[in-house]
């Protein structure tokens, strides 16, 4: 459990952890959206995917997100990875015509094979973002971005400042909670109770064994967390300043533009059906990847000279 570094935060000084809090946002929308883009053919999908999947491990090494935590974090997703092949293995796709290979009088479809790794790189893909956006970035500056972008329903009366301050906790005590889970299981464990062997009813047992625990200790967060914010004179319908201004900056503007124009190739190449052999394809992919690779570049320079500094 605490392998898992969704909503943990890692302080670095990285070109990505000096980003806007709010273009990270809206970054993380425009390739969420690229991502669930679907193409005309198989191979289209997966060549978009796999530039994708390039870009999104450039970001990550750039964040100096650690490789060994992302994967590990992944580790939960393994019985749903197996679910979902299960599920698309046994229900024949529509129009799937092309047998990959037969068990008994099953017949396994290399279209039920594709839809599975598409639905597995997707994953991976949101996960891996979703990580970039919550360890290259502070708690605080995030509740600052939501509530930036909830201002205009204020003018409805939405608590936009609650609902920031609800979402930047919960995350923060995403990490918090998992720690506590392996605490609880190791206490438990020490006891006697086994989480990993034994009949369907004992290993139950063992899960509500932790499961109990874990919620009256939230419970008890939960109310400490009330209490020191009450101490502190915390009122939400107060009108509050900020000691930390957002400002936008240059290098928000092109990092903005970048996940745009990637958010926008995708959107052209579904809608115009392009396939390997379109004729402007392999220029234009190219030209795109010459630009990933300038910009890249000119983050590794503007690196080169603040360390200098």
């Amino acid at each position: 459990m605490s392998s898992i570094t969704l909503g943990r935060y890692t302080p670095r000084d990285t070109f990505i952890h000096r980003l806007d809090p709010r273009i990270k946002i809206l970054s993380l929308i425009l390739l969420m959206v690229a991502i669930f883009i679907s193409y005309s053919t198989w191979e289209m999908t997966f060549i978009i995917g796999g530039i994708l999947l390039v870009f999104i491990f450039l970001l990550a090494a750039i964040s100096k997100t650690s490789f060994k935590s992302l994967f590990k974090s992944l580790r939960a997703m393994w019985f749903l990875i197996i679910f979902l092949l299960l599920i698309n293995i046994l229900v024949k796709p529509r129009n799937a015509v092309n047998i990959a290979f037969s068990i008994g009088s099953l017949d396994i479809y290399w279209e039920s094979i594709f839809q599975s790794l598409k639905i597995i790189l997707r994953l991976f893909l949101m996960i891996t973002l979703t990580m970039i956006l919550t360890t290259s970035t502070k708690p605080l500056d995030l509740t600052y971005a939501l509530e930036w972008f909830m201002k205009p329903l204020k003018l409805i009366r939405f608590p936009t400042h609650e609902v920031a301050m609800t979402i930047s906790i919960a995350l923060r005590f995403i990490p918090t909670l998992l720690i506590e889970v392996e605490r609880i299981m190791k206490a438990q464990t020490s006891r006697g109770v086994d989480f990993k062997h034994g009949k369907i009813s004992s290993r139950f047992k063992a899960i509500i064994s932790l499961i109990v625990p874990l919620f009256i200790s939230s419970f008890q967060r939960a109310e400490e967390l009330a209490d020191s914010m009450e101490a502190r004179g915390y009122n939400p319908k107060a009108k509050r300043t900020t000691y930390h201004k957002l400002h936008f900056a240059w290098n928000d503007l092109f990092a903005l533009l970048l996940c745009t124009i990637f958010m926008a190739a995708t959107i052209v190449f579904s809608a115009m059906d392009f396939t390997i052999k379109t004729p402007l394809f392999v220029p234009w992919l190219i030209i795109g990847i010459c630009g990933v690779l300038f910009y890249l570049f000119g983050i590794g320079a503007e690196n080169a000279r603040r360390h200098k500094k």
